[in-house]
């Protein structure tokens, strides 16, 4: 039954998804990689396919920018579409030297300030782990595909455009030094606890695609199809 944000029809969606933010790395993901690609949404341009990758189904379907957006989708993939399995593959700020562009990261826990999960369902912690076995999976994914990857956690937003007027430290040098934090993103904290309400499993995996330490940073276009490898990986747990 379709929703308000999903046109997809019961049986179209399959129980793995992949979930980039950018609907057009969706619709990269689906062209590139994917055998006989069917468009089931399209509503709000938030594109999804499905096809089969190696003769494995698979969907992939965007998720918007932020929080609520990715709250809103995942939420109705794990209740309405039977989804089991959904990886974020998004891109990530770097906070670490550790990281440089187009360095993988696979996330064993997302921090955050945000309130999503308090409002969600009262959760009252900052801080919200993936699931371990489809964390194993993408490892060995990886290891299969001699592609390297870092670990570690991740900062979730819901804020891209801070101003830090009179702090001592820039807010990201405050958040590596005291929790940990590798990166920033905007939407694992909200993905891992909807997966932890609904009883299903999700994981993120992130593409550098800037750096607060080096201050590079990639193109519109490099990010929506040249973060390949992370695609592949992913791909690589069907």
């Amino acid at each position: 039954m379709a929703t308000p944000h999903n046109s997809a029809s019961p049986g179209e969606i399959a129980q793995t998804v992949l979930m980039p933010g950018d609907p057009l790395r969706a619709k990269f993901v689906a062209e590139t990689f994917l055998e006989h690609p069917v468009v089931f949404n399209e509503v709000r341009g938030m594109l999804g396919f499905t096809g089969s990758y190696q003769g494995k189904p698979v969907s992939v379907m965007g998720s918007g920018m932020g929080m609520p957006s990715i709250g809103i989708y995942s939420y109705e993939l794990y209740t309405r579409y039977g989804v089991e399995h959904i990886i974020r593959i998004g891109s990530a700020g770097s906070y670490s030297d550790r990281l440089d562009l187009f360095d993988l990261l696979l996330v064993t826990a997302a921090f955050s300030e945000s309130s999503f999960a308090k409002v969600q369902n009262g959760f009252e912690g900052d801080t919200i782990l993936p699931d371990p076995e489809l964390c194993d999976r993408l490892r060995a994914s990886a290891k299969a595909l001699d592609r390297r990857l870092e670990e570690g956690t991740v900062h979730s937003s819901d804020v891209f455009y801070q101003e830090n007027k009179g702090a001592a430290l820039p807010y990201w040098q405050t958040l590596y030094q005291e929790k940990g934090c590798l990166a920033v993103e905007m939407e694992s904290f909200a993905l891992f606890h909807n997966a932890r309400v609904t009883g299903k499993k999700a994981a993120c995996l992130l593409t550098i695609s800037d750096s607060f330490v080096s201050h590079q940073e990639t193109t519109a276009k490099e990010r929506e199809s040249s973060f390949t490898s992370m695609m592949e990986v992913a791909l690589g747990i069907l």
